[in-house]
């Protein structure tokens, strides 16, 4: 676990006791005034706040399961602990909220309850309603910054107790002024507030109810599957052919799948899906994302792209490609490298695998005919060599760019001895608007040049570089 997670564990833990600990301190302050008094008003915040102790307990609980890393029998994480302990505090609260509703309606048409409006009543009451407003908004604070659905229940809990004692104030003075005016149905208003705080507390636990049972079932924001095939439309991307969400405690995991083309190196899918998980991440910075390549026909394809595309897919190398007509029909040969270990008869299956998928990709070739060639994959050993100077070569090197009638200019000679056998290096610096095809010629033709000047010639590298890059 890293370090941030740990502190992040550690806060939304100490919150969640916390809340515990005020819960107990409200539960016990209201029973006691609540039997002194006689108020279903009160009766009714302390059954809410001893529901909301067992909620906490199961909050505090689930708070400490969700911050356990994921492992093999819980792949995504246990984070889903904090969903269904949001879904046991709304079952709990829908309950309590039963009970009270049950006593109301008995107190207002059946029987007849003395209520006593003592100042006890409104000290416990504003002690209440200000331990309610400090920790709803440290559970609220705490709960939007690391995700956390248990102790954003537990703050939309205190923050519902803040309007439910307001109205239990209300009618202890609605009870106070019936004695005090002899107004006998202002006595009933003890038996409203505990409807009306029944019915707060229901209107509140059934929409965070919806919520838990949302994301338990992996439900996720209407838009958000949208904006994440929206991130995913980057440069190299064909298609964003499927995009799955789901949510486990304050973490995203988002599945997707991309259509590339065929033709792209695994180097550049591999950024490709970088890039995708960033711009997803900047979206929902605490997603996990996991994207899955699929290889297709891009529309603007050419033969080449389509022939190395289709050659890597049987683990063949693809040169000398060559198109012949004939009598108005296209013929195609390729030349295919094979590992030089590989035994005849695999190497022709591949290759015969290889021309039936070029003509189901082309048929406008008639015959596709391959030609077999092994790849050496060993590096030459080094041998033993030493600088060597000539100044004769090194004038004939000089001047090439003359003797050929080209504007280039020669430099960095360096000449080896290997064996008796001369290998020659030098760069030239070229115009940097020449074509690769007019800078392989040239070099061809410098080649040429040397090993009929020159015996013992084994190999010549020439270097071509754009004459502005060169200081």
């Amino acid at each position: 676990m890293s370090i941030n997670e740990t502190v992040t564990n550690r806060e939304k833990n100490g919150t969640a006791l916390l809340s515990v600990l005020a819960i107990i301190f409200l539960t016990l302050l209201k029973a006691s005034v609540a039997i002194l008094t006689g108020s279903l008003g009160l009766l009714a915040e302390a059954a809410h706040s001893l529901m909301d102790l067992v909620a906490a307990g199961v909050t505090f609980f689930a708070v400490r399961m969700s911050g356990r890393p994921a492992d093999s029998s819980h792949t995504y994480g246990h984070g889903k602990y904090e969903n269904l302990s949001a879904l046991v505090e709304v079952i709990l609260l829908l309950f309590a909220c039963a009970g009270i509703i049950y006593e109301a309606v008995q107190r207002l048409f059946f029987i007849t309850v003395q209520v006593q409006a003592s100042p006890w009543s409104f000290l416990v009451m504003g002690i209440a309603v200000a331990v309610n407003i400090i920790l709803s908004r440290r559970l609220r604070n705490v709960a939007k910054k690391y995700g956390s659905q248990a102790l954003e229940a537990e703050g939309l809990d205190f923050f519902n107790d803040v309007w439910s004692s307001a109205v239990v104030i209300l009618s202890l003075l609605l009870v106070m002024a019936a004695d005090k005016f002899a107004i006998p149905w202002l006595a009933k208003a003890d038996a409203i507030a505990g409807v009306v705080v029944a019915g707060l507390i229901a209107n509140s636990v059934l929409r965070l109810g919806r919520r838990a049972v949302g994301e338990l079932l992996d439900e996720v924001p209407e838009n958000l599957q949208n904006e994440i095939m929206q991130a995913a439309r980057l440069p190299g991307v064909e298609e964003v052919r499927q995009v799955r969400v789901r949510r486990s405690g304050n973490q995203y995991f988002a599945d997707l799948t991309l259509a590339v083309s065929r033709s792209t190196s695994s180097e550049n899918a591999h950024q490709i899906t970088d890039l995708v998980e960033k711009a997803i991440q900047a979206r929902l910075p605490t997603a996990n994302v996991l994207v899955h390549i699929e290889p297709v026909k891009a529309e603007d394809e050419q033969l080449t792209e389509a022939l190395h595309a289709l050659g890597e897919r049987f683990g063949l190398g693809v040169h000398h490609i060559h198109i012949t007509e004939v009598n108005g029909r296209q013929i195609l040969t390729v030349h295919l490298d094979v590992a030089e270990e590989m035994q005849l008869e695999e190497a022709h299956a591949q290759a015969s695998a290889f021309e039936k998928a070029v003509s189901e990709a082309f048929p406008v070739f008639e015959r596709v005919w391959t030609h077999l060639e092994p790849v050496q994959r060993q590096v030459n050993r080094p041998g033993e060599a030493a600088f060597y100077h000539d100044e004769k070569i090194e004038q004939l090197i000089l001047e090439l760019p003359h003797v050929l009638g080209v504007a280039c200019e020669i430099h960095e000679i360096t000449l080896l001895m290997e064996k008796d056998r001369l290998n020659i290096t030098f760069h030239c610096k070229l115009h940097g608007d020449i074509s690769i095809e007019e800078a392989h010629e040239l070099s061809e033709r410098m080649e040429s040049a040397l090993c009929d000047k020159i015996p013992s010639l084994e190999t010549v590298l020439i270097h071509m570089e754009p004459l502005e890059q060169v200081e």
